[in-house]
């Protein structure tokens, strides 16, 4: 609903009558929401990039010697060994955090549903707290690297909770037409995040002495302010309207619909989106909701929507980002052979243009669609990764400073195309049904492979160096045909028209990605009545999970039905 026919919906009640939440409802409410939502992932983004600045930092290994290649060198090492030693151990440090995210989305995946988001978030910012105590508390002589890695792992459980969970509700609590750029600025708050956390760490780096110890305790005690204000948001927030009629709450669910959609409960607006809710969710009342439906296929096509949203998460990762992200500073100083504090500069300006190239995606994601983004975002990090590549294979210092430019031109990219995408594609092209499981699988599947290329990346550049990036490089260039072949577009759609066009691809055994571009755009009553036509609610539902339905026919053609069909044959 655009905001001019809001206003003049408005116009047509009492504002007495429109439910609220916190004095607010329609687009203010909204944006409270995507404020709440960008605090979590302004958190999210806080805590991942705050071990960059910090892992060789002389103070930390004041309190953790292992993360040095001095102390190796002492223990009797030889020079290549203790390097890749010690590189080790600052990839452990920082990596296992990502083994705490696994098990935190791990913990959506089980219990999600039952919490609810806004639980769910609650808890995460609390576990997060949790365990910033734990890090911050870590004294050498008092088994600190032991601490340290528990504290990175608890924190590490609330952040997976959160991230699994917060693009649903900001999805869920969404209209079609801007969903998806207040996704890309829930998520952009990842880069604004890391540059703070990137730039108080240099900051601090000029503490020495007695107070050494603060350079990179408080950096990582600080982020318990960002938690404090997500409970604040999420106390006082509505919670999703699908989950609450998904659970019975059927008062409470029609009147978080009314409040966004700024009309009175009993409107008729509020009964029709309510009843395109309820018609989705009719199967779940005769066929519990289990986890294995993520693995079904038929007209609803979990199983392939849930591997799209997976994929999505998993090409994130491997194309490199966090390689960049989080060893910039490593690679300027030991790659490229810059000093030390020049290296340090350099991967704050480097995340500073990150962050700015994230707000581009503002402009981009309604106007160029998911799918153009992605494959831009694939050509382009593919491009800076082999310039990388190429400026150091000549092995001197003068083409290896070329180099640089490759690692500003591929935090661009993927700032504006694929640091947004993935959080937002698994939330929109997952049905109701399996969207908390499918979402979960999603943040599972980056916080594992986020841990494997963090993990791996230091030995990798210490071994290979230049090879690195071209590895990088040939894998971003692999991305472009899958995604050109298999993503249809989401953009414009409502959740509800997604679930019709992978069951009209499946009943007319067309491709997905032809269907998404050829299918007009659907009313909600045109998207009520394709549902019931395609057995997608009602008395088809249970047929559609077995792959079948036989009620179609007895269903009358309508202008909704022409229209589709009619487009999706063009």
């Amino acid at each position: 609903m655009a905001k001019s026919e809001e206003r003049q919906i408005e116009n047509n009640y009492d504002s007495s009558e429109i439910p609220t939440y916190m004095g607010l409802h329609g687009d203010g409410l909204i944006r409270a929401i995507t404020c709440t939502a960008t605090i979590g992932f302004l958190l999210f983004g806080y805590d991942q990039g705050v071990m960059s600045g910090i892992i060789s930092a002389e103070q930390f290994a004041e309190t953790f010697p292992s993360v040095k290649e001095e102390t190796w060198l002492e223990r009797g090492l030889s020079v290549e060994s203790a390097r890749s030693q010690s590189s080790v151990i600052q990839a452990t440090y920082t990596s296992i955090y990502e083994l705490g995210c696994l098990a935190g989305a791990a913990m959506g995946l089980v219990v999600g549903d039952y919490l609810g988001r806004r639980k769910m978030i609650f808890l995460g910012a609390l576990v997060m707290v949790i365990g910033t105590v734990i890090q911050v508390t870590a004294f050498r002589g008092y088994e600190a690297a032991a601490q340290f890695c528990v504290g990175r792992v608890v924190t590490g459980i609330g952040n997976g909770m959160n991230t699994a969970t917060i693009p649903t509700w900001q999805a869920e609590t969404s209209k079609s037409h801007n969903r998806g750029l207040l996704v890309c600025i829930e998520a952009s708050m990842i880069a604004t995040g890391t540059v703070i956390a990137y730039w108080i760490d240099f900051g601090l780096s000029f503490v020495h002495g007695d107070m050494g110890d603060v350079s990179w305790r408080f950096p990582i005690a600080l982020q318990v302010i960002f938690a404090f204000g997500l409970w604040g948001g999420v106390w006082f927030l509505p919670e999703s309207p699908r989950w609450l009629l998904a659970r019975g709450f059927e008062e409470e669910g029609t009147r978080v619909v009314a409040a966004l959609a700024s009309v009175p409960i009993h409107s008729e607006e509020a009964q029709t989106q309510k009843r395109v809710i309820l018609d989705s969710l009719k199967a779940m009342s005769k066929i519990k909701a289990r986890r294995r439906d993520v693995f079904t296929s038929g007209k609803t096509q979990h199983f392939r929507r849930t591997l799209l949203g997976a994929g999505s998460q998993l090409f994130q990762q491997i194309g490199g980002c966090n390689a960049v992200i989080y060893f910039s500073p490593v690679i300027y100083q030991h790659t490229l052979g810059l000093k030390r504090t020049l290296s340090l500069i350099l991967g704050g300006v480097n995340v500073t243009v990150y962050a700015i190239a994230a707000f581009g995606s503002y402009a981009l994601i309604e106007r160029m669609g998911r799918r153009n983004m992605f494959l831009m975002g694939s050509l382009g990090q593919a491009l800076s990764m082999f310039l990388i590549m190429g400026c150091l294979i000549p092995g001197t210092a003068n083409a290896a400073q070329g180099g640089v430019v490759g690692m500003f031109f591929f935090l661009i990219f993927f700032g504006c195309t694929w640091l947004e995408l993935p959080w937002l594609y698994p939330a929109e092209v997952n049905p109701l049904r399996i969207r908390t499981n499918a979402n979960a699988i999603s943040t599972m599947t980056n916080w594992l492979w986020n841990f494997a290329v963090v993990q791996w990346t230091p030995p990798m550049l210490t071994a290979w160096n230049w090879g690195t990036f071209l590895f990088f490089g040939v894998i971003n260039a692999c991305f472009i045909p899958i995604i050109w072949y298999f993503y249809p577009e989401t953009a414009g759609r409502s959740l509800e028209e997604i679930d019709i066009i992978f069951a009209l691809g499946y009943t007319e055994g067309k491709s997905y990605v032809s269907v998404s571009r050829q299918m007009p755009k659907l009313s909600t009553a045109e998207v009520e009545a394709e549902g019931h036509r395609l057995g997608l609610s009602g008395v088809g539902a249970l047929d559609v999970e077995k792959g079948h339905n036989d009620s179609g026919s007895d269903i009358p053609e309508g202008t909704a039905r022409e229209n589709v069909a009619a487009g999706a044959k063009q």
